[in-house]
């Protein structure tokens, strides 16, 4: 139950920074954080990472689908798992339904943090990724042990 609260808290994060992106920002604005270091920026992601390829919004939709298809599927066999993968879960789902949010409601997803190194990203991007590290680890975890 706990990673279902985790999951709940990342999407609503997610959720809440976006809208206030959306309502405080025009599209393309930005804003420095701290100058030449942290902007936020308000842009509409059409592909995957990076912007690759970009117009595969219904290949984005159903990738996240059949994601948090096997999430639910395999929810029994998770729970049993390590609490590293539990949490790696919990976040890369949360990360897929934020950005499949985006992308069934506005035709892509929302970005905003800004490095000027790094292309513009968003908190379920962060989950994302972290959530894939956590599983990552709890692999390489489990092949010390």
């Amino acid at each position: 139950m706990e990673v279902l609260a985790l999951a709940m808290v990342i999407l609503a994060a997610d959720r809440f920074t976006k809208l206030l992106i959306t309502e405080m920002f025009s599209l393309g604005e930005s804003v420095p954080v701290a100058e030449n270091v942290l902007h936020w920026t308000f842009v509409m992601n059409r592909g995957a990472a990076f912007g690759m390829l970009e117009g595969s919004r219904w290949l984005f939709v159903a990738v996240a689908v059949a994601v948090l298809c096997a999430v639910f599927y395999f929810r029994e066999d998770i729970l049993k798992q390590d609490w590293l993968t539990q949490v790696g879960v919990a976040c890369f789902g949360a990360g897929a339904m934020g950005n499949l949010i985006d992308r069934t409601l506005f035709g892509g997803v929302i970005d905003f943090i800004d490095f000027r190194i790094w292309p513009v990203f968003n908190v379920a991007d962060m989950a994302v990724c972290f959530g894939v590290a956590c599983i990552l680890g709890s692999v390489v975890w489990r092949q010390e042990l």
